[in-house]
Order: structure tokens, then C-alpha cells, then sequence
């Protein structure tokens, strides 16, 4: 874990580059900062900051387009992530912390992939593919706080359009690192980081707000994705440095 005022800066940077993301363009805030969030604040509170942000940011992008939340369609999703959240806690926590940073590096590696390659798989389709797709988001999502790809899989093979997917991803991250915090606790953090933390996903949230329409979707998604990449391929090497 890191510590200093470098370290806070950092910390701060990272929390307001992931939340513009997630602003702009649906998801994208655990695959941005989670690696990063891990590697300064350890994997357990790392993970756990990732899904209070992720949450809070998908809360904000919800005030404006709730009402175009399929929930029909996404409870099948979040009733499965529900089941499997308290198995990626379990695991997470039980874990030693070079094998859990390799774990974590090899899901957001692969992931990032497989979203880049747009990989097409019939069984993500109809009810049974959003069943198994909800089961790997939550348990990803509360052992390494990347629950978002396993989501944008199911959307690419459901034939779901950006406009349908950002209301429909936002509304699953409140909901998902709702029950991820909930079997976890909140991080252990400082008044002065949680301050910092707090106005850092603030002023990203903004950001990203203001940047949503001048960014074409593509250009943004590829950003993140590539972010999400380097972060994974980082976190997995420092954990097999350390096994």
C-alpha cells in the first residue's frame, strides 16, 4: 500500500479520471481505476473504493436518463450477480494478496479481450445468457471490482445499442456494488482521503458530463479499453512479482 501526499495526488487523479469515463460513456470506472485503486490501497480496500465509486457515479448518470431503465430485463442480471457476490467476497478475502493481484490481473486482462475483440458467444443470449452473465459480473465485480465487462458482453451478443446500454449499465452498477459494499464493508479510509475521494468523483462526474458530447462513442470506448488493459496487464505482473 502507498502512502504520502504523491500517493493521495495520484489516488485523487485516478478516482476523477475513472468517474469521467464511467460519466461519458455507461461503465468504464472499475477498469480505469480498480488496477490503479489496487495497487496504491492494496487489493481489499482498492476493490471496495472501486465499487462505492462506480455506485455513486452510476447513481449520478441515473438522475438523467432513469426512465429509460429496462428493468424487466435486467433483473434476471441482478438476481444472478446477487448469488455470486458473496462468493467473490469469500474468495477475495481468503486469498494472499500476490496471487489475488494476479487473479485480479488476468480477469481485467482477459476481459478487456475479449469486450475489444467483440467476442460473439450464443449462449449470452436470451434469459439463460443473461443469467450467466449476471453470476461472472457479481462474482468479478466484488472479488476485483470489474463486474462491467461480463455486462457489455451480454449487451454486444443481445444486440443492444449504446443508448439502450449506458441507462441499463448504470442502473445494474448501482445496484450490483450496492450488494458488493454490503458484503464487504465500506474501505477503511481517512476523513482527509474521503474528502478528497468524494470531490475527486464529483468533479469527474462533471467532467464527464460536459465531455459526453464531444467525444465520439468509439473514440472514448477504445480510450477506456486500452486504460483497462495497461492497468490489468500492471496489476498482474506486480502479482507474480511478489508470488
Amino acid at each position: 500500500m502507498s502512502s504520502g501526499w504523491a500517493a493521495d495526488v495520484l489516488l485523487g487523479v485516478v478516482v476523477l479520471a475513472g468517474a469521467s469515463v464511467q460519466r461519458m460513456t455507461g461503465m468504464g470506472f472499475a477498469l480505469v481505476a480498480a488496477p490503479a485503486l489496487v495497487l496504491l490501497l492494496g487489493p481489499a480496500q482498492g476493490v471496495v473504493l472501486a465499487n462505492c465509486a462506480a455506485g455513486a457515479i452510476s447513481a449520478a448518470g441515473l438522475v438523467d436518463s432513469w426512465r429509460e431503465v429496462r428493468v424487466a430485463a435486467m433483473l434476471p442480471l441482478i438476481a444472478a450477480a446477487a448469488c455470486t457476490v458473496p462468493a467473490g467476497a469469500w474468495v477475495a478475502a481468503r486469498l494472499p494478496e500476490p496471487v489475488l493481484l494476479a487473479g485480479m490481473g488476468v480477469l481485467v486482462t482477459a476481459a478487456v479481450l475479449l469486450v475489444m475483440a467483440g467476442a460473439r458467444v450464443p449462449s449470452l443470449r436470451g434469459a439463460g445468457g443473461a443469467v450467466a452473465a449476471g453470476a461472472a459480473s457479481g462474482f468479478m465485480n466484488s472479488s476485483a471490482g470489474v463486474g462491467g465487462p461480463a455486462i457489455s458482453l451480454y449487451a454486444v451478443n443481445a444486440g443492444w445499442s449504446v443508448r439502450e446500454f449506458v441507462p441499463n449499465a448504470q442502473f445494474y452498477g448501482v445496484v450490483v456494488n450496492a450488494f458488493s459494499v454490503t458484503a464487504k464493508g465500506l474501505p477503511q479510509l481517512t476523513a482527509p482521503l474521503w474528502v478528497l475521494v468524494s470531490a475527486a468523483t464529483a468533479l469527474g462526474a462533471l467532467a464527464g458530463r460536459a465531455l459526453a458530447g464531444r467525444i465520439p462513442d468509439r473514440r472514448a470506448r477504445s480510450l477506456v479499453l486500452l486504460l483497462a488493459l495497461a492497468g490489468g496487464l500492471t496489476t498482474l505482473g506486480k502479482g507474480l512479482w511478489g508470488l
